[in-house]
């Protein structure tokens, strides 16, 4: 956990000190991404708040988004990452909003996508510019602890390149 803690920290210290927010919405780390965010005392300042959108159920009631199928789109992919990262922005007010969504292991998910798959997006900017970037991360490997934290740091590496201007 310390080396999410370490990104954490570096990526909560450019967030208080540009006063810009954050919300997280994740789903196969499970809350990691948010915890990693909360550790820094004052966090306060940036950390709007983290959704565990881990079921259909959590991501209606969480987000309001509904049927996947409707939209032409399947979890587990940049594109649904995106929607997310973009929900969570817009219902939160958010500067930032980073979402995940991936398959941990030991086996893969219900899609077909193999243990270790990860698709991550992050929505953001200022003076009312968006910026967005989404990827895909496969560890090729099926332990589901070292998935998460994987995909956590990739997710906060990701926060951590947007806010040094590194992406759109």
């Amino acid at each position: 956990m310390q080396d999410l803690i370490t990104r954490a920290e570096q990526a909560g210290r450019l967030l208080k000190s540009r006063k810009q927010t954050i919300v997280v919405a994740e789903s196969s780390t499970g809350g990691l991404i948010s915890a990693a965010l909360l550790a820094m005392p004052g966090a306060s300042a940036y950390f709007l708040g983290g959704l565990v959108v881990y079921t259909e159920a959590a991501r209606r009631a969480l987000l309001d988004i509904g049927d996947l199928a409707a939209l032409g789109m399947r979890a587990s992919t940049e594109p649904y990452a995106r929607l997310l990262a973009q929900t969570a922005r817009q219902r939160f007010s958010a500067t930032w909003a980073l979402a995940e969504s991936g398959a941990t292991g030991p086996t893969g998910n219900r899609y077909g996508d193999a243990s270790g798959h990860c698709c991550l997006a992050i929505s953001g900017g200022t003076n009312g510019g968006s910026i967005e970037r989404a990827l895909t991360l496969e560890t090729g490997s099926d332990d589901r602890v070292a998935n998460m934290r994987a995909f956590s740091a990739a997710a906060l590496d990701l926060l951590l390149d947007m806010l040094a201007g590194k992406g759109a």
